[in-house]
């Protein structure tokens, strides 16, 4: 009975006439919902099903954030040294190469300026597909340019925060950045300009403890990873289990180191009433 068995083995099929699906055509998020990018990219890269916030970088925040995508960036080519002649695996200045040719950055944060619902701001985004968000000379160099730009023209600065901490790879001149940016801020609090930090998935280390937590207003997105060390070295240190969920922005804020979180969908919306109320 032919009719009920197949005789043909495999698919037959030409293979100029196979169709694969294009990579990144689709996401899917940890609790295993998917969705087509188009939709993904309309809805602010946050998953309708399930409101999981997906990672993205500084290319989408100014998408999100300023009319029209229209902006002009600030030391766009500043690009890092090699202050100590740091090896690993390979030489640093061989791995920045490597990193800026992958992703097409120039160092882990972009700075900008443009118009957000009409009012002029200063916003500086971090990277984390550059070495992991990392801060080094750069960063701290390209963040401290942004806040002079926010004090001379005397309009809001925005922080948004995504890092793994401190750059290894420049070591003490990484964590010199910490002092260097808290005391532009400091001078930004002077002259009584907002600064509003926005602390994403994951804001950790050097990071966490300067620029990311000094904000006149300390925000964050549902569900970040936000802390110093890790959960383990912690563990390891104190000797205790920890409670579930104790570097989640929710248990963070609960514990009085936010002052709210905010869905990226209604992120634009909520700076601008903020910015109304207090500038």
């Amino acid at each position: 009975m032919a009719w009920f068995k197949r005789q043909d083995k495999g698919i037959n099929t030409p293979t100029e006439k196979k169709k694969e699906a294009p990579d990144g055509l689709w996401y899917k998020t940890p609790s295993g919902n998917i969705i087509h990018m188009r939709e993904l990219k309309n809805n602010a890269y946050v998953c309708p099903d399930d409101d999981y916030h997906v990672r993205i970088g500084s290319k989408e925040y100014f998408e999100i954030l300023f009319d029209d995508n229209q902006f002009t960036e600030l030391d766009a080519e500043l690009t890092s040294g090699d202050p100590l002649k740091f090896t690993d695996t390979k030489k640093y200045p061989e791995r920045i190469a490597a990193t800026q040719k992958k992703t097409v950055l120039k160092d882990a944060v972009r700075t900008a300026y443009g118009k957000m619902n009409g009012r002029e701001i200063t916003i500086c985004c971090m990277d984390f597909a550059f070495i992991g968000g990392s801060m080094g000379s750069v960063v701290g160099e390209k963040i401290a340019r942004g806040i002079n730009h926010s004090l001379k023209k005397k309009i809001p600065f925005l922080m948004i925060s995504k890092s793994g901490g401190a750059r290894m790879m420049e070591a003490g001149f990484s964590l010199m950045q910490m002092a260097k940016t808290s005391a532009r801020l400091a001078l930004l609090s002077e002259a009584k300009i907002p600064y509003i930090s926005l602390l994403t998935d994951p804001t950790t280390g050097g990071v966490t403890a300067s620029y990311a937590m000094l904000g006149d207003f300390n925000i964050a997105e549902p569900g970040a990873l936000i802390g110093f060390a890790g959960p383990r070295v912690i563990r390891e240190t104190i000797g205790k289990d920890l409670p579930k969920g104790f570097q989640s922005a929710e248990f963070v804020k609960d514990h009085g180191f936010l002052d709210f979180i905010v869905d990226r969908r209604q992120l634009k919306s909520k700076l601008t009433s903020l910015l109304k109320i207090i500038y």
